[in-house]
């Protein structure tokens, strides 16, 4: 089993002390943050082992919305299907910051050797699968329930407001159904007034703990799912003459896709990729079945290289399956993410904030990152900041380290103050005119 941080208010108090400068205003908020950590790590688990995937997340938001409503915080539920949006009015006129976690898990089944593994499991596309939190989002919720937390007992001293934005559905909502930052704003979470700044982070298995990583402009990748349908001629597996194999088409096809990348796309300009995800044919192995369907995302930067790569994937999938005899179908699936950009000068006005309470050598600025995230939707609306906060254990390997998305994600819990503290300082320090 892992060993797990045991995170005691003594323990995490002088942490935060010690990363913190002697102005008093930085170390009365290390100090809320630390005596708030036990109550955030317990959230944490508990949405950990109780995870819900895309649109589902009704345990989620009712815990989300009951922690709010205490907070005396206006509080409406059920935005796009399962998200909790709440408005914090300071103690006089001032800017709107909103600040947004995401509450979704994945359909993935935990290996993980915790206490507090999950062991849920429900249906997803017809199938029974595991869900699990191999992406983060139980530490995103529980950090801006805490932020919540300490923000509300600040509310006296603070000029404007904060929106809190509790959202479903960021892996993306289920075939067939809207959801996510797209439906929100479709119904309206900027309806009152758009903020005039928004943050955002997600925990990352690729920085230490504690870490911060940034980068302004263009950060993370745009996204687009597939479904490819390959269809040829059942028959008995032992006569595969008589038949038209889609199997070994649809071979032909995933290998030839990566020459899309590797070969027809100028890497030097942006990165690229298609990746196929599942593969789904035949129900013996002695019958050559009619159709195999295969589902994938494509990555991209800009708008021109993500028209480019869209149609020679395309081509690549209906001119192999041609060749055969075969046919294919391709179509792009669920909703898009655009890139997410980070504004440059937001970026740069909160750097100094994230430089200060995450301490030094701990915040880096990194390279484009092939994930999406449909907070680029928001960003897209209005000024914000994304940021990733290390969780990769110290002392493990970095070739031993499981990824964001895999079975074994792990986050080292010394990551959520760091966490808490961001999202609560930058929010301060833009609200009180500090960051410049």
């Amino acid at each position: 089993m892992r060993t797990l941080p045991i995170l005691v208010v003594a323990g995490v108090a002088a942490a935060a002390s010690a990363a913190a400068p002697a102005d008093s205003g930085d170390a009365a908020i290390a100090a809320r943050v630390a005596q708030e950590m036990p109550r955030v790590v317990a959230w944490r688990r508990d949405f950990h082992q109780h995870p819900e995937l895309s649109n589902r997340e009704i345990r989620t938001s009712g815990i989300v919305a009951e922690h709010l409503r205490r907070l005396g915080l206006e509080v409406k539920t059920g935005v796009a299907k399962t998200g909790v949006v709440a408005v914090l009015e300071g103690g006089r006129p001032g800017p709107t910051v909103a600040l947004r976690a995401d509450m979704d898990a994945l359909p993935v089944v935990e290996k993980a050797d915790v206490p507090f593994r999950s062991t849920v499991t429900t249906t997803y596309q017809g199938d029974t699968v595991g869900v699990m939190h191999a992406c983060g989002h139980d530490a995103h919720t529980a950090m801006l329930m805490g932020v919540a937390e300490i923000l509300a007992g600040l509310r006296a001293d603070l000029p404007g407001k904060v929106l809190f934005i509790f959202q479903p559905a960021e892996e993306g909502p289920p075939d067939g159904e809207d959801g996510g930052a797209p439906l929100m704003l479709k119904e309206g979470v900027f309806a009152s007034g758009k903020p005039d700044a928004l943050f955002g982070l997600h925990v990352f298995s690729t920085l230490p703990a504690g870490v911060i990583g940034y980068r302004p402009g263009p950060f993370m990748a745009g996204s687009d799912g597939f479904r490819l349908v390959v269809t040829g001629r059942q028959t008995h597996g032992a006569r595969p003459w008589a038949g038209l194999d889609p199997i070994v088409v649809s071979s032909q096809i995933i290998s030839a896709l990566q020459t899309v990348v590797s070969r027809q796309i100028d890497l030097t300009q942006n990165p690229a990729i298609v990746t196929v995800g599942t593969i789904r044919g035949g129900m013996r192995g002695n019958i050559i079945p009619d159709t195999v369907e295969m589902r994938g995302t494509i990555r991209t930067y800009d708008p021109a290289q993500r028209t480019d790569v869209l149609a020679r994937v395309e081509r690549t999938v209906t001119h192999i399956a041609a060749a055969s005899g075969a046919t294919a179908q391709f179509e792009l699936t669920g909703r898009p993410n655009p890139v997410t950009a980070n504004d440059p000068a937001l970026t740069q006005r909160a750097v100094p904030t994230l430089a200060r309470i995450a301490g030094e050598g701990h915040i880096r600025e990194i390279g484009l990152q092939t994930p999406s995230e449909d907070f680029s939707y928001f960003a897209r609306e209005v000024p914000s900041l994304f940021f990733f906060v290390g969780v990769a254990q110290p002392g493990v390997p970095p070739a031993e380290i499981a990824d964001n998305h895999s079975p074994l994600f792990y986050i080292d819990e010394s990551a959520l103050p760091v966490g808490v503290r961001a999202l609560t300082q930058l929010t301060v320090d833009y609200l009180t005119g500090r960051m410049q």
